[in-house]
């Protein structure tokens, strides 16, 4: 069979290329080597992780504010089994909607592993070890990543676990311990901390969320602090032992000293990497770098010309919605088009209680480029939106240049800061100063005049509820 693109890895940055690639008229093909479509994010990521944050934060407030909004409650508890049933439903909706959409915009989809036999043909396997091959003028690598783990540490997968395993555990734990504080440590080890675990975070940097602005991880540190969480910084662990029904963990700290825990659970959460096993890149002649990452131009194209990669199996920000823009971009690309995207503008998101979203320059990036700006803050404490909600917890943070007064950052920890950074993405995309926002009229009351009272707070201290 012959396409015009064939699309390996079905992932929101695969299955929107596809998309894209249907309605631009293109004779597509997609392979997934796992019986339903999505990819981490849809099945394993994202989505199942937010229907488990939602319901784990449901439980927190029923068992902590609904008293003060004058909702009693009696013989409160967590039916964890019917949580996880929702979660899986949600996930069935997601990955079913996916399959619909591909016959809407008539891509022929393969189930099973997808390798190259040269550039131009690929080789599926399925299940059974049935073969077939096909063949296409341009190819789409879209394989995504998995966990990475540390050396020297073998996951069970039952007692020592992955983000994977954590969606589906049998039990609350007691005390789960999480190997790093960034993103997935952070989202899911508030989903059982806020059920009740005990959870120790160990991250080797020195702070929540290293890499988003420094004020977004004290904030956040500060927030979870209202779960049972213990912080450990600048440790570097060099030991996890399952014994039976109890992990321990051993880490060095910066100053000599060595740290040991006990738990029932440790989730090793120290990020992702790209994943090309069984690709069989090196018979197209496609090239890696030495993180594992394949090499792409900036038209997403590879070191073989027709060969195109996207989303976390190339460099940059491992984010379902980079990776989807990226889907687009290639499409677009092979039609003749040229798409652009700006990746300083790819909003960042953790979603926690309070979310955490940023885009644009950190204050850390700022200084380190030399770049002079102002910075205005509005606390969600002075927000009338916030206090009626009692999601007082958090700020907005803006960055702006000290001459132009453009805004260069913006980085806020709150009620419902996923869906207001995408006012952000639209000022800066439009090169919008902080005036402009705060000349704007927000709704009132609205979590959203926060960035309105930061934006006038960056530009000459004009905030007016503070």
């Amino acid at each position: 069979m012959d396409y015009d693109v064939v699309i390996i890895g079905s992932g929101p940055g695969g299955y929107i290329a596809a998309v894209r690639c249907g309605q631009l008229g293109l004779k597509t093909a997609i392979i997934e080597k796992y019986e339903t479509l999505g990819g981490t994010c849809l099945n394993v990521g994202c989505i199942p992780s937010k229907a488990l944050l939602d319901s784990s934060e449901h439980f927190f407030n029923a068992s902590h504010t609904f008293a003060a909004h004058g909702i009693e409650l009696k013989d409160l508890q967590v039916n964890l089994s019917q949580m996880i049933k929702r979660k899986n439903e949600v996930v069935k909706q997601t990955t079913d909607g996916v399959k619909f959409l591909m016959k809407k915009n008539k891509v022929t989809t393969y189930q099973g592993m997808g390798s190259f036999v040269d550039k131009n043909t690929i080789l599926i396997t399925d299940t059974k070890g049935g073969t077939q091959q096909i063949t296409t003028k341009n190819v789409v690598i879209a394989t995504g990543s998995k966990p990475a783990s540390l050396p020297g540490i073998a996951i069970d997968k039952k007692r020592i676990i992955t983000s994977t395993e954590a969606l589906n555990l049998p039990e609350i734990p007691k005390h789960l311990i999480v190997i790093g504080a960034g993103v997935i440590g952070a989202e899911l080890g508030s989903v059982y901390g806020r059920l009740g675990a005990k959870v120790s975070f160990v991250e080797y940097a020195g702070s929540m969320i290293p890499t988003m602005d420094g004020t977004m991880g004290k904030e956040l540190q500060k927030a979870m602090k209202k779960i049972d969480t213990d912080f450990y910084f600048n440790h570097k662990v060099i030991g996890v032992e399952s014994k039976g029904e109890e992990v321990i963990v051993t880490a060095d700290n910066n100053k000599g000293g060595t740290l040991t825990l006990s738990g029932d659970y440790c989730l090793v959460a120290i990020g992702r990497k790209p994943y090309t096993d069984g690709l069989n890149i090196e018979k197209a002649g496609v090239q890696k770098d030495d993180r594992g990452r394949v090499i792409v131009d900036e038209h997403l194209q590879t070191n073989v010309s027709g060969i195109y990669a996207i989303g976390d199996v190339i460099r940059g920000a491992m984010l379902a919605h980079k990776a989807e823009e990226e889907g687009v971009f290639v499409a677009e690309v092979i039609v003749g088009q040229k798409p652009h995207i700006n990746y300083l503008l790819i909003p960042n998101v953790v979603y926690t209680w309070p979310e955490v979203a940023g885009v644009g320059y950190t204050e850390e990036e700022l200084k380190s480029k030399g770049i002079t700006y102002k910075s205005g803050s509005f606390p969600f404490k002075a927000s009338g939106r916030a206090r009626a909600s009692m999601d007082t917890d958090g700020l907005v943070k803006v960055l702006a240049d000290a001459t132009t007064d453009e805004i260069l950052g913006i980085h806020m920890i709150g009620p419902r800061t996923a869906d207001m950074i995408a006012e952000g993405v639209v000022a800066m995309e439009y090169r919008a100063s902080a005036e402009d926002i705060g000349r704007m009229s927000h709704a009132h009351p609205t979590y959203t005049e926060a960035l309105k009272e930061a934006c006038l707070a960056a530009s000459d201290n004009r905030a007016l509820n503070i």
